[in-house]
């Protein structure tokens, strides 16, 4: 993913989440994914689907059961 997609990615999610500290960031050597942050936090990845033409984005965020153990 280039520079412009990531910025429009990261303003989608802070205008969906209403939350401004939602930061994506490229990943190391990996064009077809990037990372996503509240603060410092890494909570997911966004995998571009290009396949059949039309462009979609996947959003996969894994809550480990330990995480919920906060959560009263």
């Amino acid at each position: 993913m280039n520079q412009p997609e990531i910025i429009k990615l990261q303003k989608f999610l802070q205008v969906k989440f209403n939350n401004p500290n939602i930061d994506v960031r490229p990943r190391p050597k990996l064009n077809d994914s990037v990372e996503v942050y509240i603060g410092e936090e890494s909570v997911g990845l966004i995998h571009l689907d290009d396949e059949d033409g039309d462009k979609s984005y996947i959003f996969n965020m894994s809550i480990l059961d330990i995480d919920l153990d906060d959560i009263e």
